[in-house]
């Protein structure tokens, strides 16, 4: 077994991108994606990069990535880290790539003085679910996620 976690560099924007849509479609969410790979590049590896990757690679392959950037918790008084994205890709679950991508985060938390690491996962996603509760994760069943998008975020930006 060889596995490597590193920093994600801008030679892997194709990959990250593909890494995104076939978490799209696991999700059966790929009718949301409107990114473009030059997007993610951007974001990933422009001049001013505010959303980070890091790449989990098997006896050298890319098999799976996390995508995160650092939050802020009024409460703490400190930042931390959300991941928006952890993906392995079907052939290589359950091997310990996904936690081993949690646990490198995690390091960089406590690495860094950060407060927390969080996410979210969807209520289906058992397999997920199984590892998050292994690892000590706690779900947070007395928030509620709210978001606007689209012609709601519009209208309230242009309200009087």
């Amino acid at each position: 077994m060889s596995l490597v976690i590193r920093k994600a560099e801008a030679r892997d924007a194709s990959m990250i991108f593909s890494f995104i849509r076939e978490l799209a479609e696991y999700e059966r969410l790929a009718h949301e994606v409107d990114a473009t790979e030059a997007d993610i590049a951007r974001a990933l590896f422009g001049a001013d990069p505010r959303v980070f990757a890091d790449i989990a690679e098997w006896e050298g392959e890319p098999v799976g990535f996390a995508l995160w950037f650092y939050n802020f918790s009024t409460f703490r008084g400190r930042h931390g880290i959300y991941l928006e994205d952890l993906f392995v890709r079907p052939a290589f679950r359950s091997k310990g790539i996904g936690k081993a991508l949690l646990k490198h985060l995690a390091r960089r938390c406590i690495d860094e003085g950060l407060a927390r690491l969080e996410w979210w996962v969807l209520d289906w996603n058992e397999p997920a679910l199984r590892v998050y509760r292994s690892i000590g994760a706690v779900p947070m069943e007395e928030w509620t996620v709210q978001r606007m998008t689209g012609s709601a975020l519009r209208q309230l930006a242009e309200e009087p």
